[in-house]
């Protein structure tokens, strides 16, 4: 598998229905400019969905891939390294703040297991079927998955995004549940814009204290060294410093570009996996928006690198695709607005004044009283 045939594969939305789009956006009763980002939020929709108005966004899906990384068995997680099981239990039980919002906005949540470190009988078979592996390598020291084991994720990944297009979901909230892989993240995000271990060092979804920040920026760093010699090759590097539910959600971003299925991603980890997609297929983004600033700063630096602005900045950290799900209502409101705001009535057709003063001049045959003119010299 070589990740960049996937740039042959996937073409920008509709620059020419976005031209049709901004033209009805001048038509519309509401000034110009008065909606702020919404006005742009629709055009980008109507390109997306290829259809001029905007269609409303009403068959959207919490996507959330889930996994275990080794490197959190340095101490660099608030929470306790092979938990991620526990993460994924509280959204099937709803007792997460994913599962809150996603109830309260009716959209439904599909769990994958990637590579959790658990007894598969711990949670539903629906969730567990497509594990690649248990956990993931220690990518300080060791590689988070073998070749094969990369391009069978990525290719789950695939799978998942095609099943979603497949049954007719319009745009997906893309988040992770992990344990140790913001870890995995930041590195990948440091390797791919060539800084430091301490430029991209954040304090994770669950909070971690000035000792754990140390261990984590150790661990980066080390990762760092085992990541620059295969910068070259996308699934390499995935294999080397990623892990199974990072290279699912690379392959997922990237089918999803394909399939023209717009992607709303969440924290730092989805950033990481979008600026790898990236690398591999420069046109992937354009089907692509950030939701939120998680505050990580290595999310910032991707974001900065792909040319995304968030939509929103409200601090949220918990992960889980939770700050995503809160831009979604802000993305089905600029739908609402592009689609259903009146137009602009028509000016009533002036009459050329030119022509009415031809009507009524005399003509040049004939006299002002309606006799012919004298013509004698």
């Amino acid at each position: 598998m070589n990740l960049d045939d996937f740039s042959d594969l996937i073409e920008r939305p509709d620059g020419g229905v976005r031209r049709d789009a901004e033209e009805r956006r001048e038509r519309l009763a509401v000034p110009g400019g008065a909606l702020g980002r919404l006005d742009e939020l629709g055009e980008w929709l109507s390109a997306a969905q290829q259809a001029v108005p905007v269609k409303p966004v009403d068959r959207p899906r919490v996507v959330l891939f889930a996994g275990d990384h080794g490197v959190a068995e340095l101490g660099v997680s608030g929470r306790a390294a092979g938990s991620a099981h526990e993460l994924v239990r509280g959204v099937l039980d709803g007792a997460s703040p994913v599962a809150v919002l996603a109830r309260r906005f009716s959209v439904p949540v599909r769990v994958v297991d990637a590579g959790l470190d658990c007894d598969p009988a711990l949670l539903p078979e629906a969730v567990v079927r497509h594990r690649v592996r248990r956990g993931s390598g220690r990518i300080d020291v060791e590689d988070a998955l073998t070749a094969e084991e990369a391009e069978q994720a990525v290719l789950l990944g695939i799978r998942v995004a095609d099943e979603e297009a497949d049954s007719g979901t319009d745009l997906v909230v893309l988040g992770d549940l992990s344990v140790g892989g913001t870890t995995a993240a930041s590195t990948l995000i440091a390797a791919l814009c060539g800084t430091d271990a301490s430029v991209v060092t954040g304090r994770g979804g669950a909070g971690i204290d000035d000792l754990a920040w140390m261990r984590k920026c150790a661990a980066i760093r080390d990762s760092l060294r085992r990541a620059r010699p295969v910068l070259g090759d996308q699934l390499e590097l995935l294999a080397t410093v990623g892990g199974a539910d990072l290279a699912a959600m690379t392959g997922f971003l990237l089918q999803s570009a394909v399939r023209r299925m717009p992607v709303v991603l969440d924290g730092v980890v989805s950033a990481a996996c979008a600026l790898v997609a990236q690398r591999a297929a420069f046109r992937a983004p354009d089907w692509w928006l950030a939701g939120q600033l998680s505050g990580e700063p290595a999310q910032l630096k991707a974001l900065d690198r792909m040319a995304l602005t968030p939509l929103l900045d409200h601090g949220v950290t918990v992960g889980e695709g939770s700050g995503a799900l809160l831009a979604l209502p802000l993305v089905q409101a600029a739908a609402a607005l592009a689609a259903e705001l009146p137009e602009r009535p028509r000016e009533p057709a002036v009459e050329d004044d030119a022509e009415g003063e031809e009507a009524e001049a005399p003509s040049q045959e004939s006299a002002g009283d309606g006799r012919p003119a004298d013509t004698t010299a």
